[in-house]
């Protein structure tokens, strides 16, 4: 992987990431100083857009680095960092998947599906990639 397609990956992984937990928390966690508030924080749809907006970066830098890092990565054996890479890989697409199905989901039951999926590869897909990246790059000596 080059510079720029690592910068990409850490990159969108930030903006995505900071931008998704902000959302949650104003999303979920807080409670309007309003009764008759839509949101929960005046903030809430920027930053709801700002996610939005952003996560088309990562799934193009994680489509980027598939073939010169993911797919040589699996095809040659290489055991550095391979089960949080496989967590990764396992939870990108549930992860966009459910992420564009939430949006475009017009009944409330799938709407709250999606949104659960979302949120839970989401989650396991922050805590893959800090794994991932702290991870020790080359292994260890016996």
């Amino acid at each position: 992987m080059n510079r720029f397609e690592a910068w990409a990956v850490h990159l969108g992984n930030l903006l995505v990431g900071l931008t998704g937990l902000v959302y949650a928390w104003m999303r979920y966690l807080l409670s309007p100083a309003d009764p008759y508030a839509v949101v929960n924080h005046p903030w809430q749809p920027a930053v709801q857009h700002a996610h939005v907006l952003a996560a088309p970066l990562l799934v193009f830098a994680c489509g980027l680095i598939w073939r010169h890092h993911a797919w040589k990565q699996l095809a040659t054996g290489v055991p550095v960092r391979r089960r949080s890479g496989l967590a990764l890989l396992l939870t990108l697409a549930p992860m966009v998947a459910s992420a564009y199905l939430l949006q475009t989901a017009v009944d409330p039951a799938w709407h709250r599906a999606w949104v659960w999926l979302h949120l839970a590869s989401s989650g396991l897909w922050l805590v893959g990639s800090l794994a991932h990246l702290l991870a020790p790059s080359r292994p260890r000596s016996r």
